[in-house]
């Protein structure tokens, strides 16, 4: 079952695109991974499909319907970010209170659990939080809230880790007891990539990659040894990174399984922030390439 769909969406700020001819979809009871770089359009796909925002172009369905200015599906999505705001005179109690008013699945009991966890005194004026208690105030609610589908647009980054790594289990054991839809938007690919069940990077304002985490993984290889096995061997595949020592060649691969390990050449898998972080900086090589192109055109 798709929860949101997004075809074709573009959003233009005066001059400048953040989002171009997106398209994907999020499906029912499943963790995503929205990945990419700072300024690859990740919070503006977010608050679109939150309703905080317009598209200049394409379609955003969430439940069916459009979520602007839509109560009957907003209800029903939670969307916690990094620069959460609350009013000045807001305790952290109050910031509870007005989640359980907002949120029909909103779980008192949970959220108490995790105020002890994450060490919050509920009776704390919200201004007065470090980055990390207003962070854990966050996750908090959007833990508790177990709206059918929560966004969280990195709001965990004022953590440390001992407090991300309890979000992260507290996240994974409260969705196998109660399944919703997910998305994180994060750099921290290595510390979710055990979380997520469906990837989708995006770069530049674009779709990089769309496909379940596990596919990906199977899909990139990293080949070592004499160059020109491997560049036999690579022949045909999207190179990703290339390292070269001397007479020895080491690729990464996309579109690429891993192999057994011959006399000439061995293999290692890649992980997941390694093929993003590749991905990205190829999809900017090739930008960049095609601008220079275009512009000498143009002269």
């Amino acid at each position: 079952m798709t929860v949101a769909s997004v075809q074709g969406v573009t959003k233009r700020y005066g001059s400048h695109t953040a989002v171009s001819d997106v398209s994907f979809d999020l499906h029912a009871n499943r963790i995503h991974g929205l990945l990419g770089r700072n300024g690859a359009g990740k919070s503006t796909v977010m608050r679109l499909l939150t309703g905080q925002d317009v598209a200049t172009e394409g379609k955003i369905e969430v439940f069916g319907a459009s979520p602007y200015e839509n109560a009957d599906v907003l209800r029903r999505v939670c969307f916690i970010k990094e620069s959460q705001k609350y009013p000045d005179t807001f305790r952290v109690r109050h910031a509870f209170e007005a989640a359980s008013l907002i949120f029909p699945n909103w779980d008192a009991d949970f959220a108490a659990e995790l105020v002890d966890e994450f060490h919050l005194r509920t009776n704390q004026r919200i201004k007065k939080l470090s980055r990390g208690q207003l962070s854990a105030v966050g996750v908090i609610i959007g833990l508790a809230a177990r709206a059918p589908l929560t966004l969280f647009d990195e709001p965990y980054l004022g953590l440390d880790a001992v407090a991300r790594q309890l979000f992260y289990d507290r996240l994974l054991a409260d969705y196998a007891e109660n399944p919703r839809t997910i998305v994180l938007s994060t750099h921290l690919i290595d510390e979710v990539a055990d979380l997520i069940e469906r990837v989708i990077v995006i770069d530049s304002g674009r779709i990089l990659m769309d496909d379940s985490s596990e596919s990906l993984r199977s899909q990139a290889v990293t080949v070592t040894g004499p160059a020109q096995a491997v560049e036999r061997f690579a022949s045909g595949y999207t190179e990703l990174h290339r390292e070269q020592l001397g007479g020895v060649l080491r690729l990464t691969l996309q579109g690429a399984a891993p192999q057994h390990e011959s006399e000439n050449l061995q293999f290692e898998p890649v992980s997941l922030q390694q093929l993003v972080v590749r991905a990205t900086q190829t999809a900017g090589r090739e930008q960049a390439l095609a601008g220079t192109a275009n512009g000498k055109e143009a002269r």
